[in-house]
């Protein structure tokens, strides 16, 4: 079972991806995570990331691209935050038929704009140890410390609210052709993302037990 799981930054697509893997053994495979990495090494994506800006396609396309030649996707991926424009969707068709894999269900997580702001504005991280908090879901005990070694915590650059605001205008203006797109390939499931988490999951779950 191959799946996608899209929605705007700060819709839960991470923890969402973690509790479908653990629950039925699909390999999440979170872009966020991908490109995290991917700035260590690339100035360029590392200062597009920073300023909120959209990686070029072909770069994220190579990147996913040489993710699914890996032998633990086989029993079944789900891409998390991937493709986010229209022609990321229809190169990675391209790379799907030339595989010959093909997407079971898109999952849309839709949260509206100001809830997306909150949610990501309020994240921090220790440098540290890399634990992560949020400063009203999940505060630490001793505020802007973290609970497990006490540094004080940090807040991303692109956790800026100015730039959580250009990334998410940025984000809805490229969504809309993109959830039109696979709409009509009849493979989208909407999800009610302003829902707590645990409803969010079972809104998921419930469409794949019946796969």
């Amino acid at each position: 079972m191959n799946c996608i799981l899209l929605g705007p930054p700060g819709a839960g697509k991470g923890t969402q991806g973690k509790k479908i893997e653990e629950a039925f053994g699909v390999v999440h495979l979170s872009t966020g995570d991908m490109f995290r990495e991917a700035r260590k090494s690339d100035k360029v994506v590392d200062e597009l990331i920073a300023l909120g800006q959209l990686v070029p396609d072909d770069i994220v396309v190579d990147v996913i691209k040489k993710r699914l030649q890996k032998e633990d996707i086989k029993k079944g991926f789900l891409l998390d935050g991937f493709p986010r424009t229209l022609n990321q969707a229809k190169e990675f068709d391209v790379v799907l038929e030339t595989r010959q894999i093909k997407i079971d269900l898109v999952f849309f997580i839709d949260v509206h704009f100001e809830e997306s702001v909150k949610r990501i504005a309020g994240r921090r991280v220790c440098p540290s140890c890399g634990v992560s908090y949020h400063v009203i879901a999940t505060p630490p005990k001793v505020p802007d410390k973290c609970d497990f070694c006490c540094n004080l915590l940090v807040q991303r650059n692109d956790d800026r609210e100015s730039i959580v605001r250009d990334r998410l205008k940025i984000y809805r203006k490229h969504s809309e052709p993109l959830v039109d797109y696979y709409k009509r390939a009849g493979s989208i499931v909407y999800i009610d993302g302003s829902k707590g988490e645990l409803d969010v999951f079972k809104q998921i779950s419930k469409h794949l037990e019946i796969r």
